[in-house]
């Protein structure tokens, strides 16, 4: 069963992210928590136009991604979880959480070091939040994301199931945390002690540094609550709070050129944690 997992990863990833697309989609018409500011259309397709942008870039930078790393490693014996003996269910559950932790932690470092806030804050530009908000992210700090990925994975040595399994979590509820999505309460109270949820998430794109800077958990939310970056509501509520950050916010700052060339524009700003 894992090698024909590991045979169809492309085809799995391709088809959830589909799939989890459409559905949260679904719900943003069917349920709003917000109404948007600009138009969607324009949004969408320079969100999706990065989308396109950034797969064609990993597909030709990296020749083996993390994936292909992971078999390796378990080949050649590298890495802490082949070399400790750990029951091989156990040892994937320890690997998806130990991967999510250290994308928690890549997270606080985009949001303290400057210059990587520079490649992050284009994530962070957009001045609506729908799901495909969730697929924003700068090439070079994609680039970033994967290095550090292949890092983690060559120290830790999980299965590359483990390393399916998490990519298809990372991907899905990062979807689902940047939908539009107005969930009941209780729910939303329920689900965030499990998973991060779109209002537990939609606090980090508060145009406010404080609120921008807390909740950093994609996936699993226990981080922020271990780590005192947890912040349970936004202080002027969802409906109301301003989406962004103070640059970037005029008409013409939604075009895909615009977006790649905004690390290279403007003043760092007071966002990154040690300017605040």
């Amino acid at each position: 069963m894992e090698e024909i997992i590991v045979n169809k990863e492309a085809f799995i990833r391709i088809s959830c992210f589909f799939w989890i697309f459409f559905i949260v989609a679904l719900s943003e018409i069917l349920s709003p928590r917000r109404t948007l500011t600009v138009s969607k259309t324009k949004r969408w397709l320079t969100n999706l136009g990065i989308v396109v942008l950034n797969t064609l870039v990993m597909r030709f930078t990296f020749p083996i991604l993390a994936v292909g790393l992971a078999i390796t490693a378990g080949e050649k014996g590298w890495g802490i979880l082949n070399i400790v003996a750990i029951a091989y269910p156990l040892k994937v559950l320890l690997a998806v959480v130990l991967l999510d932790f250290a994308i928690y932690l890549q997270h606080v470092m985009v949001h303290a070091i400057p210059l990587l806030w520079r490649l992050h804050r284009m994530h962070h530009s957009d001045v609506d939040y729908d799901v495909t908000t969730g697929t924003r992210f700068h090439p070079l700090e994609i680039i970033l994301s994967m290095l550090i990925k292949m890092g983690v994975v060559l120290m830790l040595g999980p299965p590359a199931i483990a390393v399916i399994v998490f990519e298809l979590l990372l991907n899905g509820t990062a979807m689902f945390n940047h939908g539009n999505i107005k969930l009941p309460i209780g729910l939303d109270r329920v689900l965030r002690l499990f998973i991060v949820t779109p209002d537990m998430h939609r606090v980090h794109h508060s145009v406010k540094p404080e609120e921008t800077n807390s909740n950093y958990g994609f996936n699993l939310p226990w981080w922020d609550r271990i780590f005192g970056t947890y912040m349970d509501q936004p202080s002027l509520g969802h409906k109301e709070m301003e989406i962004g950050i103070d640059k970037f916010r005029e008409p013409q700052e939604i075009s895909i050129f615009r977006l790649l060339t905004q690390p290279f524009r403007g003043e760092v700003g007071k966002y990154p944690i040690n300017k605040r």
